[in-house]
This record gives structure tokens, C-alpha cells and sequence, in this order.
């Protein structure tokens, strides 16, 4: 059931939680928890679900977010869940920011190569600054909200 709020998240991107114009990378928060119980083959596959669900959503089908999403579906479910809870919680900031940097790269990367003839630095400028944006955002918001769904995947987990 969660899975259907990315989208949504991803289509809504609520003004109030985005800085420099741009919003936090919302896709992370779910990969993250989910592949971390579910292992990486598992985070692998959905990161790639997740970027045909996101990639479908978008009006601008030259570039996809499916290989940073595969990328870290599996590099997350290599990870393996901690019992100390501090450390946990900001270590889901710092490995969500890390996501999204190799995310947005992997993104600004597509976009470069599309137009390598008619590029500037000034593209490549804004890019890094949205790099850098999303990137602060992800990992501010990353231990809030994935602790409260891995708490929710290990609950529903143990119910079935």
C-alpha cells in the first residue's frame, strides 16, 4: 500500500518542503527501508519498477531515472539493519543523501551526454546546484521518514 504514495509524493511536491526549487527525492525514502529487509536482488528489481512507475509519470521521455533507481536498490539492500537506533536514524540520512547524489548524477549525466553539442556551463552549474539541493533535502528528511516505514515493513513482516 505504501508503494502507491511515491507517485503520488512525486507528482504533488509540496512547495513547503523544497529549498532552492527543488524537492527532496522521494523515491529514496521507500527504497531504502524496503531493500534493507527485502535484500538487494528484491531492491534491484522494485528500483526498477519504481523507475518505470516514475519515468511513465513524466512528460519528458529522453531521460530516465530507472539506472540511478536500480543502482540503489541494490546498493541499499546490501546493507544490512543496525540495532543501535541513533546511529541508525542518522545513518539513513547520510546513506539516502548518498542515493541521491549518485541519483541526480547519474540524471544531470543523461542530460549532458543528450546535448553534449549544445552544452554550457550554466547548465552544468544549475544541475550541480540541484544535485547539491535535492541531495540536503533527501538526507534531512531521510530519518524521519524511512525509520517510521521500516518500522512499518518489519511490522508487516512479522504479521504475515
Amino acid at each position: 500500500m505504501s508503494f502507491v504514495f511515491i507517485p503520488i509524493a512525486f507528482l504533488w511536491h509540496p512547495n513547503w518542503l523544497g529549498f532552492l526549487g527543488v524537492q527532496p527525492y522521494w523515491p529514496l525514502f521507500w527504497l531504502l527501508p524496503w531493500s534493507m529487509i527485502n535484500g538487494s536482488i528484491n531492491g534491484l528489481l522494485f528500483g526498477l519498477f519504481l523507475g518505470l512507475i516514475l519515468d511513465s509519470l513524466t512528460l519528458d521521455n529522453n531521460f530516465s531515472q530507472i539506472p540511478g533507481l536500480i543502482l540503489c536498490g541494490f546498493l541499499f539492500g546490501r546493507i544490512k539493519l543496525q540495532s543501535d537506533i541513533l546511529v541508525g536514524h542518522f545513518r539513513y540520512g547520510l546513506i539516502c543523501s548518498f542515493g541521491s547524489f549518485l541519483c541526480g548524477t547519474l540524471y544531470l549525466l543523461q542530460i549532458l551526454f543528450r546535448n553534449f553539442s549544445e552544452s554550457n556551463s550554466l547548465m552544468f552549474i544549475s544541475g550541480v546546484k540541484n544535485i547539491l539541493a535535492e541531495v540536503f533535502l533527501t538526507g534531512f528528511f531521510a530519518p524521519f521518514i524511512c525509520s517510521q516505514l521500516l518500522r512499518m515493513f518489519k511490522f508487516s513482516r512479522k504479521k504475515f
